[in-house]
């Protein structure tokens, strides 16, 4: 029967693949350990003031990051629009 080669070639190809897998997940880096080490962070002590006065600088930036986006897709959009109108 024909085949029998081929299929052998997968198989060998599948076997070292996944040889080659369980030395991937042996060296792989993590940063997540099985220590039991408490890690200390040194955080800066904060008001609720500054948190909220933080939150509206964020949303205000997302609001202005939001409306460019809109604007140059509008843009994009209206060439594209006039480019396929032109040519037809």
């Amino acid at each position: 029967m024909g085949g029998e080669g081929a299929m052998m070639a997968a198989n060998q190809s599948l076997k070292s693949n996944r040889s080659m897998m369980a030395k991937r997940k042996e060296k792989s880096f993590s940063f997540v350990t099985n220590s039991t080490e408490k890690t200390e962070y040194n955080l800066p002590k904060i008001t609720e003031q500054k948190i909220l006065m933080l939150r509206k600088k964020l949303q205000q930036e997302q609001k202005l990051r939001r409306t460019k986006q809109v604007v140059v897709l509008s843009v994009v959009m209206l060439i594209l629009i006039g480019t396929l109108i032109y040519y037809m």
